[in-house]
């Protein structure tokens, strides 16, 4: 019975996931509507055949929006997973098979920076680099580095204790070959379950700072900017908000789900 409702949680996250996403590979190539295009004449029109989202307080096709936003979120959740994913990674092989005064130095440096709740330390950088999309990326990016270096570490430390790296050494494998050759490929589950919860917390840092307005800028659409702006029109046009709050939840559920079966497998 355990195992059926593990198997369903990780479908339903696929099929969840597989929504957002073909919401995004359409916005690459197709919109409804150019997502900025304003029509005063058109405000705040509810759901419909000509704007199966409806349109907001500009007249914007909220579907066209949506899509684009969507687009935005993906790729500052990849870029920003990538950039800690890989320093990351890279802090935390170093450390974990080293160890010594490297580690304690590497390592004091990243508990100082994740010492600092991770939303205002975002918020502290943005203010300091200046709003906008790449900035975000930058400032998220080296936010989730002590995350992924904790984890890698952890695995190495354990790992490097193990026979079979003692039997490479034994036949005179280098520290780079062992390290990324022999120990990385065995961490690969709980580096996965990191990417997909950095993931989420990208796409939720993301949306926060750009409903405070520190994130994205218009005219560029973003699921955060426009919750943003839906909140004046909660009870005249709630059909503005519920679209990229949707979307935001069914990401957030998606890859939670799919996250518990990946931990369920690495244990």
């Amino acid at each position: 019975m355990r195992k059926r409702k593990l198997d369903f949680n990780f479908i339903l996250g696929i099929v969840l996931i597989s929504f957002v996403l073909i919401l995004v590979l359409v916005g690459l190539f197709y919109t409804p509507y150019d997502p900025n295009a304003m029509d005063i004449t058109s405000k705040n029109l509810p759901p419909s055949l000509s704007h199966l989202f409806g349109t907001d307080y500009m007249g914007r096709d909220i579907l066209s929006r949506v899509m684009e936003g969507a687009k935005t979120t993906f790729f500052i959740g990849i870029a920003t997973v990538t950039i800690g994913a890989v320093i990351g990674i890279l802090v935390g092989a170093v450390t974990g098979y080293y160890g010594g005064i490297l580690d304690e130095i590497l390592m004091r440096i990243n508990d100082g920076i994740a010492s600092f709740p991770s939303i205002l330390l975002a918020l502290v950088m943005v203010s300091i680099l200046g709003t906008g999309k790449y900035n975000i990326i930058l400032a998220l990016g080296i936010i989730f580095i002590p995350s992924f270096a904790r984890v890698v570490r952890s695995e190495f430390i354990a790992q490097k204790q193990l026979d079979y790296v003692r039997n490479a050494k034994l036949m005179g494998a280098g520290d780079l070959r062992i390290m990324f050759v022999h120990i990385l490929p065995n961490t690969r589950s709980i580096i996965l379950s990191a990417v997909t919860v950095g993931f989420n917390n990208a796409v939720l840092a993301e949306a926060g700072m750009s409903y405070l307005s520190l994130g994205v800028q218009p005219p560029d659409a973003s699921l955060g900017r426009m919750l943003s702006e839906a909140q004046t029109y909660l009870f005249n046009a709630p059909w503005f908000a519920l679209a990229p709050g949707l979307i935001i939840v069914i990401t957030v559920l998606g890859f939670s789900l799919i996250n518990e079966r990946g931990m369920k497998d690495g244990n």
